[in-house]
């Protein structure tokens, strides 16, 4: 299993980690004489100051200990299985990545094409960056069937051959690391970014974990309680950023211990468990990594729709056809379940309708006159229809 934690989304807090190097021990860790240790261990990149170091995983924690110990280390090797496709924080026209993916307008087209169709799109992207092949990232599986792995530095630091990028670790001897390759390098320390695995060993009666793999009701609620007054917040991998989710888990989980909101009979939510467990496994890779990802936009409708606070767009379009428009092509921040419903907030409309203004407010330290051009004919139609077959989605 490789490295869990995001900088896109972000893993879930855990009440008790347990690093998972287990099957790297089998190749013979116990025999290397060198410093090895967890990537939850580290703690700055001068411990490594000209030192040979591998690091094994290639998740978002290992992609960034290698860039960082690649700064002070003689060379960092990044070991990898599967190989990974990487995409990066600063996305197009320099606005930050979550907030171009994490629109409703993105999401609803990406439920029209289908996952073949919607990974080569997206791989395409990528290797205009860079081609994942040259630099030994690409792997097997497409885009879309792994949680992404973001770093802007990591092709940098391989084309400057700081890092490099090595297969799975063969066996290790007391002074160096043999890979499935066959090659083999001298090495002073390794790093394992291999992920973690959870437990809730004081609340095992209630809540059992097998293999990273637990059965809670829409990731927050066990649905075997005698009485809803246990929930469970942030135990989730999203694709997007945590904390507007455990937020959202928050709302609805002190309504439902209120009595505001009732939970659906046994039987519905061990259906929704199940169900979303298959989902999750046609989708991805089998890992462990890979057991309780979500979707940023749907999952929070979802939880949205528990509450009665998703944004009703056919209406705001009739309405508000300024602010429809925002929520439907804008970033989905918070201030969209905070429009209607428990909890609203009068000044959600302004805060959507200035978002955008926001986000690129701290970069403008030094004034450049901006000259923006018409958008063609075409493209606004385009842009219409593409509106009107959403509204139509939404009725």
């Amino acid at each position: 299993m490789e490295g869990s934690s995001s900088s896109f989304g972000g893993g879930p807090p855990a009440q008790q980690w347990e690093a998972q190097h287990s099957s790297s021990f089998s190749t013979g860790i116990e025999k290397f004489k060198g410093r090895y240790l967890h990537s939850r261990d580290y703690k700055e990149p001068r411990e490594f100051m000209d030192k040979r170091v591998v690091v094994i995983g290639i998740g978002n924690s290992g992609s960034d200990l290698a860039v960082e110990i690649s700064q002070t280390a003689k060379q960092v090797f990044l070991s990898t299985r599967r190989g990974a496709w990487i995409l990066n924080r600063v996305g197009q026209q320099g606005y930050p990545i979550d907030t171009i993916f994490t629109t409703r307008m993105k999401s609803f087209l990406q439920h029209l094409m289908t996952s073949s169709m919607a990974s080569d799109y997206a791989e395409k992207q990528l290797n205009m960056r860079f081609d994942h092949v040259n630099y030994g990232l690409k792997p097997n599986h497409r885009v879309l069937d792994q949680h992404p792995t973001i770093n802007d530095d990591l092709p940098n630091r391989i084309i400057s051959g700081r890092v490099r990028v090595k297969p799975n670790i063969k066996q290790f001897t007391e002074t160096s690391a043999i890979f499935e390759d066959g090659t083999r390098e001298d090495i002073d320390a390794v790093v394992f970014a291999t992920g973690y695995s959870f437990s809730f060993p004081f609340l095992e009666s209630y809540v059992k974990v097998v293999e990273n793999q637990v059965s809670l009701y829409k990731y927050v609620f066990p649905a075997d309680l005698e009485k809803p007054t246990l929930a469970f917040i942030g135990y989730i991998q999203p694709l997007g950023a945590i904390m507007p989710i455990s937020e959202m888990q928050c709302r609805w989980a002190t309504r439902v211990f209120k009595g505001l909101n009732k939970l659906p009979p046994r039987h519905d939510m061990e259906a929704d468990i199940k169900h979303k467990r298959e989902e999750m496994a046609k989708r991805y890779v089998a890992s462990r990594r890979h057991t309780i990802q979500v979707d940023y936009i749907p999952y929070m409708d979802e939880l949205a729709c528990q509450l009665g606070v998703k944004p009703n767009l056919p209406v705001l379009f009739l309405t508000d056809p300024k602010l429809a428009l925002e929520v439907l092509l804008g970033p989905c921040t918070p201030y969209q379940y905070r429009l209607q419903g428990p909890g609203a907030w009068q000044g959600a409309r302004k805060a959507i309708l200035t978002q955008q203004q926001r986000i690129v407010q701290p970069l403008q330290t030094r004034h450049v006159e901006k000259h923006t051009s018409t958008m063609p004919l075409l493209l606004k139609l385009a842009g219409a229809l593409a509106v009107f077959a959403v509204i139509f989605a939404y009725l």
